[in-house]
């Protein structure tokens, strides 16, 4: 297959761990520019010391919140800049928090609403101009199957993914005519870390971070006239019930 990632650029959100450096990887192993935030400088210089590695001076990144929108538009231009031009939006940062909702602070409500639903609108809306630019491109949302199945404890998680669900829907009705591609992606279990339990042993039954990517990659790849908007991604054999 012809590479067709040559020269393209993708913002990866979260990018220095989990789904988001896999992700961010896959588009390096690819062929593509890549650019990444995290929150915190040393995450980042990691990340980048990896991605470099194979893909050298095509990944770069600044360290960002996503819950501001001002290090948002930062990220956005500082790709746009580095790179001359944006392609690819994945919107993957998230945070988890799972407790039931009389023992949810306000605080901690507000940071993961912010972080795993304004987050994908900050930087939607900064990159939807120089997607434009470029006569088309695609915005890859890292949802959940939290956002279509609610359970105890979930009340802030569910509710950031059910949001990002319809935020995705509505985003790809605004985008299809400007040629801008719009999915989200729906990972069942994921062993990235992201619930750990103390002492427990690997989990081989899980998806992983490389499969959430594959599916970005192929996704990518569609012919032009078809949209696969929403993709749910589930271990094959998980533990049996019972």
């Amino acid at each position: 297959m012809p590479n067709d990632f040559g020269g393209k650029t993708a913002v990866v959100t979260g990018g220095t761990r989990g789904i988001g450096l896999s992700i961010a990887r896959a588009f390096i192993d690819e062929g593509a520019n890549v650019f990444i935030c995290g929150r915190t400088p040393s995450s980042l210089a990691s990340a980048l010391e990896e991605l470099a590695r194979a893909g050298g001076p095509r990944a770069a990144g600044i360290a960002a919140d996503v819950r501001r929108h001002a290090d948002c538009r930062k990220l956005i231009e500082a790709a746009a800049e580095r790179f001359g031009g944006i392609d690819v939006l994945v919107n993957n940062a998230g945070v988890g928090l799972f407790k039931p909702v009389d023992e949810i602070t306000p605080e901690e409500w507000d940071s993961l609403i912010a972080t795993n639903l304004s987050g994908a609108f900050y930087c939607t809306r900064e990159a939807i101009p120089h997607l434009r630019r470029r006569a088309g491109g695609y915005i890859f949302n890292v949802s959940s199957l939290a956002g279509i199945n609610a359970f105890p404890g979930g009340t802030a998680y569910n509710a950031s993914k059910f949001g990002l669900n319809g935020f995705s829907e509505a985003l790809m009705q605004d985008l299809r005519y400007d040629g801008i591609r719009v999915s989200y992606l729906l990972p069942g279990s994921v062993d990235t870390g992201f619930r750990p339990s103390a002492g427990a042993a690997p989990q081989t039954w899980k998806l992983t971070g490389e499969d959430v990517a594959r599916a970005v990659i192929d996704l990518y790849r569609f012919p032009a006239r078809a949209l696969a908007s929403r993709i749910e991604l589930r271990p094959s054999q998980p533990p049996k019930k019972g």
